[in-house]
């Protein structure tokens, strides 16, 4: 089986060979590097820029005004915002122009924490990136599920933001892409560049078939009756795992991944708290202006009086870094036993008359 930084090297694969990508380029993105995480090893359309993220942006964005399709990658996550500015015209495009004026352009960039980066290699920037309009914005858990994303993210006429989360890069998937081989050894020999000199080194590439995540639909990974668990990225296997371990006392939850962030499958959420009427969502960006606030208050503003509970947001402390200490890292976002606490504690909570004010909210410090 593939890993996520295989899947997403396959996909733009089949970009540039079928859906006309014209431009893969970034930091140290094209030979000999092929990207700081090896996910464009070996393409053909992959050049190395300056370490220059508003070149980059820049760049992408007039490659896309001629037509052609770019794929631009922001090496890490944490220095794209000196170019907030550009997003922010990319994404004013078709909207200002009437429609006149497209961009089909992603911008890829590895998000949050996990590899030990401390400081300026741990942010997780969805609550600000979402907030930027005229862009669609996707996170994948999975290998199959980057594969499938990216393509759909080719494929859009205007922008798209790409957010593989780090620490699932080299994390292998348990579905087969469509024509992957199914020996991991030979998917190596075939993609992976050698280690040592690589001037004549090609990829033998497998061949691939097309396979879409459509964007704006979540995947429901789990099912249960107790309650229901929104979330995406890293978090969306710790959630899985923490719904498996509850199971043992009884406890079922829904486990919706989001997949796509903007949009959001918002019917998804709603039919999962129709059933359950208990909802509680965890990612890891600071909880100040959080994300998944957003999504709480689409939910009160739909389903409030079928709510039993309070609804809960489980997210990462409001610090101004992740320490690189192990310790600190893992005090500052949410990991799998404060998971199981919120999960628990929202499924036993007493529940209220539906229609009436709601329980005391949940005090969340203690589960992180």
């Amino acid at each position: 089986m593939a890993n996520m930084a295989q899947a997403i090297r396959l996909a733009l694969h089949y970009g540039e060979e079928r859906l006309g990508v014209t431009d893969v380029f970034g930091e140290d993105v094209g030979p000999p590097l092929g990207g700081v995480f090896t996910c464009t090893q070996g393409l053909r359309t992959a050049w190395n820029t300056p370490l220059d993220e508003r070149g980059i942006l820049g760049m992408a964005m007039g490659i896309a005004m001629t037509g052609r399709r770019p794929v631009a990658e922001i090496q890490f996550c944490d220095y794209i915002f000196n170019a907030i500015d550009l997003l922010k015209l990319a994404g004013n495009a078709c909207w200002g122009s009437h429609g006149d004026f497209q961009l089909p352009m992603v911008v890829m960039t590895p998000v949050g924490s996990g590899i030990h980066g401390s400081l300026y290699h741990s942010h997780s920037i969805e609550s600000i990136i979402s907030h930027v309009p005229g862009w669609k914005v996707l996170m994948p858990s999975t290998p199959l599920d980057a594969y499938g994303l990216l393509i759909s993210a080719i494929e859009d006429p205007n922008p798209v933001l790409f957010l593989p989360p780090k620490v699932l890069l080299r994390t292998k998937g348990d579905e087969l892409i469509p024509g992957e081989p199914e020996d991991a050894r030979e998917l190596h020999a075939l993609i992976d560049a050698p280690l040592g000199d690589r001037t004549q080194w090609k990829p033998q590439w497998p061949d691939v078939q097309p396979y879409r995540v459509p964007i704006g639909e979540a995947k429901l990974v789990r099912e249960g009756k107790n309650a229901t668990v929104v979330t995406y990225g890293r978090l969306a296997p710790v959630c899985q795992k923490a719904a498996d371990e509850l199971r043992a006392e009884g406890l079922s939850f829904d486990v919706l991944d989001l997949r796509s962030l903007v949009p959001f499958d918002l019917e998804a959420i709603l039919r999962s708290v129709h059933k359950t009427r208990r909802i509680l969502v965890v990612n890891e960006d600071t909880e100040v202006t959080n994300y998944g606030e957003h999504l709480l208050r689409k939910v009160v503003d739909r389903a409030w009086g079928e709510l039993e509970a309070a609804p809960v947001l489980l997210a990462g402390a409001d610090v101004p870094g992740i320490g690189m200490a192990w310790t600190l890292e893992s005090a500052s976002v949410p990991q799998q036993p404060g998971v199981v606490r919120a999960m628990r504690q929202l499924a036993t909570a007493p529940a209220r008359e539906t229609g009436g004010f709601l329980a005391t909210p949940l005090q969340l410090a203690r589960y992180r």
